[in-house]
């Protein structure tokens, strides 16, 4: 079966998709064969640490169908975990700790001035624990079509039935340090240029460098996990959803034809780009006396630039021999050794060395901004991240700009003093934290303190720090139970998905719970003990809301929690006849604010249709949308922004007492998530979005979304602030928060998946050689009850060389700042504008590269740095996408936006550049290792008639079956003959032939790395649903947009032109 996401395990090593053999024996063929194109590479590609083979488990058991929630566990076993959304749940690996009696395991800095103890043997802060065996009853559906009676004998699905609890068979998808070899760095080769000669990022974290040598400890068995009904994929699924493959190397390029060089490890600093092109002829757009203007046909769309995967594990040290080595692709796999600075999981930069002045910077076309994810979920075979404790005394701190100690303050007069490394003022050491200092300038304890020696710290926050105690948890669940909710089945799908789900609730005295259900009216529930069953109050005044006791709705989970599965059973059934069509979704938002204030907390509303009374009623402006299309899209953005300004100011009023806003959007029809939307984002929540909703198809995304939602790592009550060196400033952040003064962002709730873009601005010079500091401070309290100050520095070089900007640029960061820059700009500007905002940008790079930069002094050649090569791609894959085509539906877009706005690095690409791959042909291919093929590139020309094709893009996974598939074809994956007896809301089901194997568990590897239970939605040719997959092949031309090469020819035609 495809449904449930397997286990994270060690990747076997294969050649990668779309493996170019020519590619590989002559790694200079593609740059001799461009005739039109030419890439400035530096010379030496980097190595990466090859993932060893590891026998991968068998995916699945099967397990029979049930029609109705068994009173005990069926003996049947599944293997697998807890499941996972659209950013992922922590894998195998990481365990799940519940504080300890005595309160967590710390580095104290009290009066002996050392920590006691190992100093890196600190559990992750966050409460996170192993689910009980059995912690994932089964409970399916109270829908009739959902699951076929238990004794019906047929194939194992692939959507929501249940499925009965076990134990977790697979091992970690990472491979462990102890599993991957380290190539030896070799001598470096003669004549190469300074920057060739810095040392190389990567080395064993233990032991000797010796090529082979295995590092660290071997391959950790197994953890056991309980199975997650309903067919809800696991929580052992990777936890950052990043693509499988990584970009070409950024820092090195083929070697010529003959020549020898060592192997190059990643993050070592390659020699400026200085090779001779091979001439071409007036191509790509520029006018020649001798020839006429070439056409695009001048380009081999097989040469040009995209993305090449690879199944490598690179290890990366933030920082060697006290210089800066740049980040992995964000897209990548990687390990991350602190070496000072902060791991690039949680802060990264849009460029690795900051230049020292505006005008550089300016000239360079490119932000400068850093991608903030400061809960990142770190690589199980990472560190965890360290506790430590001053006592009443508090953090050490800078008295003037109030940052935190860090590895980079630097401690003179033998360590009696300290200078801030972001506002250079000097202060004195506090005495009991006072020790002496080296000859090299370094305390002689920096190695045993933590925040002396690694960029990434949790510090004890004081009660100096707290404004009142710390909040308890407090989940409160908002229920839709309308007529239309009640007739889709989306009222059975969440009362089913919060009753699984509560097992993942924090276990304590702390965790409060409640619960409510509304209409046109809205239905608060006692879930006290003491009563025989729940009781319902009725709130009817939807203008004027009140709300009963908070003590009588709030209560204890271990107190309610026989009451809270019996309400959840039965609340399908108590609403089955009801004929109220009316919503008043902004007045049960504002009782279960009311029901919380006193203590915040997070509110979880499942919501089915437009809002229609009551405060914050909606009206359905997509109607107005439609007659405006004509008008050439002059007023439609305004659909895109909140129809009014009362959900904002109650979202306002929500975050300032902390409560937090997550909203599951379980629709058929418009509901304007626009203004909807506005209350996650102000209370730093979230919208899913499950369009057009089937309770069929979305009942297990739904209930894999809300696990995930309260079981990852995540702060409540938190206020988060950049800081960094004089000489920048910030200029603004985005995402999802609440801001009140300039300096801070208050985050009412903070998880492991929200990203915070922050943006800066130069007001001063910097001096060439000197090294720039961020860093990002964020107070939270965790679900347990603990205040703490998480702190991540980042210290990068200052240039004054334009080139080393270009060189240090990082792809990902700067593409991820795109799309939240278009996402900001898409509701207050026309779409036609925001395209050319988005392409402008991505010329005036290149443009910047070609005139200042390249080598080669021939203007018809288009010259992309190494660094930068697919940002034409990505850019135009941008202008393709949901947020920014002008034919989507009004919600479409304004979900795309909201969906954008915290969305991780590692996600961007994806999201706007899917992975296309054939899946009919995969019976016939020989064993593999990787249970993936090849990817496609995204052009129709690759898709033939007679094939079925895999599209996904981390959200949706598209199959796209052809007219004249063969029907032995279609009746080992399908059970059909025709492709017209395919069902649209299809479960991919596991048959017993090879080729229903091999997809499952492609399907099944997708959803494990994109750490997402993808919708799988069928789509045929000559049908609706047609175009909707062709309109992801982002490299084809369309009515409004260019092909691929045609957007070359225009880059470089607008480069020339800026040029001339």
């Amino acid at each position: 079966m495809a449904s449930p996401v397997p286990p994270r395990v060690p990747r076997p090593g294969y050649s990668p998709p779309n493996f170019n053999p020519n590619y590989q024996n002559t790694p200079n063929s593609i740059a001799e064969n461009m005739q039109n194109l030419q890439i400035n590479r530096p010379p030496g590609p980097p190595r990466m640490m090859p993932s060893t083979s590891v026998p991968r488990p068998p995916p699945f058991v099967t397990s029979p169908f049930q029609s109705s929630a068994p009173s005990a566990p069926p003996p049947a076993s599944f293997p697998g975990a807890a499941p996972v959304s659209r950013s992922g749940p922590p894998p195998a690996g990481i365990p799940r700790v519940g504080p300890p009696a005595s309160g967590p395991q710390q580095v104290s800095n009290l009066a002996s001035g050392r920590p006691s103890g190992s100093p890196f043997s600190q559990h992750p802060p966050f409460g996170l624990r192993p689910p009980p065996p059995g912690a994932y009853p089964s409970a399916p559906m109270a829908t009739g079509p959902i699951a076929p009676p238990p004794n019906v004998q047929g194939p194992t699905s692939n959507g929501p039935p249940v499925f009965a609890q076990g134990t977790l068979l697979g091992g970690p998808r990472f491979s462990s340090i102890g599993s991957i070899q380290q190539p030896a760095v070799g001598p470096l080769p003669v004549g190469s240029s300074p920057m060739d000669s810095q040392p190389p990022s990567m080395r064993p974290f233990l032991g000797s460098s010796t090529s082979g040598t295995p590092l660290g400890p071997p391959p950790q068995p197994p953890l056991p996990f309980s199975a997650a009904s309903q067919g809800m994929p696991p929580t052992s699924a990777p936890l950052y959803g990043s693509q499988p493959w990584q970009m070409q190397p950024r820092q090195g390029g083929p070697l010529a034809p003959g020549t020898m060089q060592p192997p190059r490890m990643f993050g070592m600093p390659p020699g400026l780009p200085n090779q001779t092109m091979p001439p071409l002829p007036p191509g790509i757009g520029h006018p020649s006396s001798e020839a006429p203007v070439a056409g695009p046909s001048k380009i081999d769309p097989n040469q040009i630039p995209r993305p090449i995967p690879s199944s490598s594990v690179i290890l990366f040290e933030t920082r060697q021999y006290n210089q800066v080595n740049s980040p992995p692709p964000a897209t990548s796999d990687y390990i991350v050794k602190d070496t000072g600075n902060c791991s690039p999981r949680y802060m990264r930069c849009t460029i690795n060395q900051i230049p020292c002045s505006g005008d550089l910077l300016a000239t360079s076309g490119m932000p400068l901004a850093l991608m903030v994810q400061p809960l990142a979920v770190p690589h199980p075979s990472e560190e965890p991240i360290q506790v430590v404790d001053f006592g009443e005394s508090g953090p050490v701190r800078c008295s003037r700009c109030k940052a935190y100690i860090n590895p980079f303050m630097k401690f003179i007069d033998q360590g009696k003093r300290f200078i801030c490394n972001l506002c250079g003022f000097t202060d004195e050491t506090p005495r009991d934290y006072y020790c002496n200092t080296a000859p090299d300038g370094r305390r002689r304890d920096a190695d045993e303190r933590p925040e002396l020696c690694r960029g990434t710290v949790e510090f004890v926050a004081t009660k100096e720090y707290m404004v009142r105690d710390p909040m308890p948890a407090v989940f409160f669940f908002l229920i839709d139970v309308s007529m239309n909710a009640i007739q889709t089945g989306a009222t059975a799908a969440a009362c089913s998905a919060i009753s699984q789900a509560i097992s993942d609730l924090p276990e304590g005295p702390r965790t409060l719970v409640g619960i409510a259900t509304f209409d046109s009216a809205i239905h608060f529930y006692n879930l006290k003990r003491a009563l025989q069953q729940p009781l319902m109050f009725i709130v009817p005044d939807v203008q004027d809301v009140y709300t009963p006791l908070q003590t009588d709705v709030i209560v204890q989970l271990a107190e309610c929690r026989q009451h809270l599965g019996q309400l959840l059973e039965n609340i399908p059934t108590m609403f089955q006849n009801n004929r109220v069509a009316e919503s008043a979704f902004g007045a049960a938002i504002k009782a279960g604010y009311l029901a919380m204030k006193s203590t915040g907390g997070k509110l979880l509303v499942f919501q089915s249709v437009l809002p229609s009374v009551g405060v914050g009623s909606l009206s359905a402006r997509e109607v107005e949308g439609r007659t405006n299309v004509t008008a050439g899209e002059k007023e439609t953005h305004k659909l895109l922004q909140p129809a009014d300004k009362t959900l904002k100011t109650m979202a306002i009023e929500f975050a300032e007492s902390q409560v937090c806003v997550d909203i599951f959007v379980t629709t058929q029809s418009y509901i304007d998530i626009a203004s909807i939307s506005v209350v996650s984002r102000t209370t730093g929540g979230q919208v899913y979005y499950y369009h057009p909703f089937s309770a069929l198809c979305d009942s297990a995304k739904i209930y894999n979304d809300l696990k995930w939602n309260i079981a990852r790592p995540q702060g409540l009550e938190a206020v988060m602030r950049v800081r960094c060196s004089q000489g920048l400033q910030v200029q603004e952040y985005s995402g999802n928060f609440c801001k009140r003064i300039p300096t801070d962002v208050d985050l009412p709730g903070i998880d492991s998946d929200k990203t915070i873009m922050v943006t800066f601005k130069h007001d001063d010079k910097f001096q060439e050689g000197s090294e720039c500091s961020f860093q990002c401070a964020l107070l939270y309290t965790t679900v347990y009850g603990q205040r703490r100050i998480r702190v991540q520095t980042l210290s990068l070089p200052c240039t004054t060389v334009l080139s080393n900007l270009f060189r240090t640029a990082d792809l990902d960061t700067q593409f991820a700042g795109f799309l939240k820059q278009a996402a900001n700009e898409i509701p207050i500007t026309p779409l036609i504008q925001v395209r050319e905002q988005i392409m402008n940008l991505c010329i005036n790079i290149l443009c910047a590269y070609r005139k200042f930069c390249a080598t080669v002094s021939s203007s018809g050649q288009l010259i992309l740095p190494e660094a930068l090569k697919l940002l034409p791609l990505y850019t135009l894959a941008l202008a393709k996408s949901t947020g920014l085509r002008s034919d989507g539906r009004i919600d479409d877009r304004s979900y795309w936006v909201s969906h954008v706005a915290s969305l991780s690095t590692a996600l961007a690409i994806p999201l706007v550049y899917p992975r296309m791959m054939a899946i009919h042909n995969l019976a016939s291919k020989e064993a593999d290792p990787s249970l993936l093929p090849p990817t496609i590139p995204l052009s129709s020309e690759h898709v033939t008639d007679d094939g079925i094709f895999l599209l996904e893009n981390g959200e949706d996974c598209l199959i796209y079956v052809g007219n004249t598939v063969n029907p032995d074809i279609l009746r080992q994956l399908f059970g059909v003959s025709s492709v017209e007896e395919i069902p649209m809301q299809f479960l991919l089901q596991q048959y017993d032939n090879e080729l229903s194997k091999k997809v499952n568990d492609a399907v099944n590897e997708i959803r494990r790395q994109r750490s997402s239970y993808l919708r799988l939605r069928l789509c045929r040719k000559g049908d609706s649903s047609g175009p909707l997959f062709f309109s992801y092949l982002v490299e084809d031309k369309t009515a409004t947009g260019l092909s691929y090469v045609e957007f070359l020819v225009h880059v470089h035609r607008q480069i020339q032109t800026k040029m001339a």
